[in-house]
């Protein structure tokens, strides 16, 4: 029998906010983080909207320890000593063979890849920094937390592009629900705002334009004049653990991961699939054992892309049948940006945000709705509601790997 596997820690680094309070405050307020870059992030991108967190490591780390880190694991970190505080558990007293440690990214040590790229073939230098590679591997924000932590158990690195934390958090979920850990660290880091990626992206011709009149409200989504996602940065993370770990400990449990589910849609490796994306939600709704009437509220994929929003809203019409009419679906992309490996740990607290204060965030910027996507958006305002127990966090990546979490409010 599957053990039940509950949060009791959470922590962030958003372009909403470096603690749970500030990202709760801008997350409901509908506030954005979306802004221009400037040359302390990437050269010759001054004109280029995105999402940047305003997060010095300077303030957090010593010179000796920014040597090792590139700007993902400074963020994964900085979510996880929050998590941990939150959770009061004492990682001393457990076994550490009993931790593990499951971390989703897209694109890993970007600065520390494009800045070696940078001095060999434009400063002309011909050597590193010495720990070059440590940093720039996807695999260096979960070594850095295991490290830190005393993670004996599974150390995983996930990398399924925008699914990634969902995936990650997913199967930390089963490693505890099935005995292989009793504790886990899980969540998404990513931090991509450079030259290079972002060159990446506009080739993909998938970037927002930016909106003439206030670039924060440049990203879109479920509107008729979206024209695209807008790139950002951040982390976040989690202590999952058993339920009666923590009920043991005296634990506040912040909500119990009721359900996961995952598929692939192996139709085509940028163009989103109905059939991918509605059997996900359905697997993950099978896991938590729910008819779909019973989820209160769903966090959306919602990129702002042309393609993605209406194949979303079309999925979750498949699974929800008549009931996808009455359930608030809201992209809280539109505020903090899309920060691919890290945007579903990032959603996942704004959905635990709306568990809490029974508060729905909103769609910002939705104020020419798309005939093709009529469902309740959630537009512009948040929404409170009277109760919620069950909310549903979609995320769809590149590739064709989804990840969906269902919580249970305890």
């Amino acid at each position: 029998m599957p053990r039940r596997v509950v949060i009791t820690g959470a922590g962030i680094v958003s372009p909403l906010g470096n603690d749970l309070l500030s990202f709760q405050r801008n997350l409901l307020s509908g506030n954005s983080g979306i802004d221009h870059l400037n040359a302390d992030f990437c050269e010759q991108l001054e004109t280029r909207i995105a999402a940047p967190c305003q997060f010095n490591g300077e303030q957090y780390f010593t010179r000796q320890e920014l040597a090792l880190l590139d700007r993902v694991s400074q963020f994964a970190l900085y979510a996880t000593e929050q998590a941990v505080k939150q959770s009061g558990l004492d990682l001393l007293s457990v076994n550490p063979a009993s931790i593990g440690c499951f971390i989703g990214t897209g694109m890993g040590g970007a600065s520390a890849t494009e800045g070696g790229y940078t001095r060999l073939f434009k400063e002309g230098m011909n050597r590193l920094k010495p720990f070059t590679v440590l940093m720039a591997m996807n695999s260096a924000a979960a070594s850095q937390i295991a490290t830190k932590y005393g993670v004996a158990g599974p150390n995983i690195t996930i990398s399924t592009a925008c699914s990634s934390a969902a995936v990650a958090i997913g199967e930390a979920a089963k490693q505890i629900a099935f005995g292989r850990c009793e504790v886990a660290i899980a969540g998404g880091s990513e931090a991509l705002l450079t030259f290079g990626t972002i060159k990446a992206w506009e080739a993909l011709r998938t970037l927002a334009q930016e909106d003439p009149q206030d670039p924060a409200t440049s990203c879109k989504p479920f509107s008729a004049n979206r024209s695209g996602l807008v790139l950002g940065e951040g982390a976040a993370t989690f202590v999952l653990e058993t339920y009666e770990h923590a009920v043991q400990r005296g634990a506040t449990i912040l909500a119990e991961i009721a359900g996961y589910g995952s598929s692939n849609d192996f139709s085509h490796m940028t163009q989103p699939s109905v059939q991918g994306q509605a059997l996900s939600m359905q697997n993950a709704l099978r896991d938590a054992n729910l008819r779909a009437d019973q989820i209160g509220y769903i966090n959306a994929h919602g990129t702002g892309t042309q393609l993605n929003d209406v194949t979303e809203t079309r999925a979750i019409k498949q699974v929800f049948g008549p009931s996808a009419m009455h359930i608030p679906v809201s992209s809280t992309k539109s505020m903090h940006g899309h920060l691919m490996g890290a945007a579903a740990a990032v959603e996942l607290v704004a959905s635990l945000v709306a568990l809490h204060t029974n508060t729905l965030p909103p769609t910002m910027h939705l104020d020419a709705p798309d005939p093709e996507c009529d469902l309740n958006y959630v537009a512009n305002t948040a929404q409170e509601v009277t109760s919620l127990e069950y909310v549903m966090s979609n995320s769809f990546a590149f590739g064709g790997t989804s990840g969906v979490l269902i919580l249970r409010k305890i």
